[in-house]
Formats: C-alpha cells, structure tokens, sequence
C-alpha cells in the first residue's frame, strides 16, 4: 500500500485472527501473533481470501482475494505486483471518509481546507498515480 506499517493491524483468515496483541485495543477474541505465521502455508492449505484490516483507528479494511499463485522458478522468487490502479491514501488521513473529504478539498481551490490539506500532502497528490515499479521495489524487501 505504501503505508509505514506504524499502526495496529490485523488480518482474519478462516475466523481466525492474526496480528500482534496490544493492550490499548483488548480484545475477547484471540489474536495469533502473525510473526508465528507463513501467508504461504496458509495459502497451501487452501485459505483463497482473507480480510487485512490496517490501523485500527482510521479501519482501513480490504478483502483480499488470491486468484492464483504460480510456483516460482529459482531465477526468481520474489513477490511482484502484476497490475494495479490508484494512490496509495495517505497515512492518518481518518480513513474513508476523510479520504473523500482530503480529495474534495485538493479538487477544488475554493474549499476552505485546500490551502491547508495540500501542505499536509506534501505540496501535491495525484489519487490515479500508481507506479508499478515502485510497488514491487517495496515488495523486494519481503521475504518470500
């Protein structure tokens, strides 16, 4: 996504929730710690979708749905992106519905906020950028 992984998440694959326990978010539930488990293994098992839910307070949730998977020939095991579309949302930007706001203030000049969310974005964001090689640049580093 190009989010810095600074916020609680969790995923829930099979009923069954993975993450890392925090105090500040209890839970009746049990959490596995997801440092204990390989995506493959599950994927090897059968597991075709699962649900990723990135920081717990802007509840960025997406359904993740594996259509296939191709062994890897050992020229190349690395994880690659094959397509995709739009900009990753900025971090902290209070999820969904503040996405939407952040883009009806960066579309029009005349918005109250425009001047100060395009400062928060840094100057300018484009919502339909997607690099491809950017993606898979950031997928190097993990381990397959």
């Amino acid at each position: 996504m190009g989010w810095h992984g600074g916020h609680l998440h969790e995923y829930e694959i099979a009923r069954r929730r993975y993450g890392v326990a925090d105090e500040d978010w209890p839970s009746t539930e049990p959490v596995i710690d997801e440092r204990q488990v390989r995506l493959q293994a599950l994927v090897e098992e059968g597991t075709r979708r699962f649900t990723y839910l990135y920081d717990f307070g802007d509840h960025w949730e997406h359904s993740v749905t594996i259509e296939s998977s191709v062994a890897a020939s050992s020229d190349d095991a690395r994880i690659r992106c094959i397509a995709g579309a739009n900009a990753c949302p900025p971090e902290d930007v209070d999820g969904p519905p503040g996405y939407f706001e952040l883009l009806a203030a960066l579309k029009d000049p005349a918005h109250q906020e425009h001047a100060t969310m395009l400062k928060w974005v840094g100057g300018s964001f484009d919502p339909a950028a997607f690099v491809i090689a950017d993606v898979n640049e950031r997928l190097a580093a993990i381990r397959a």
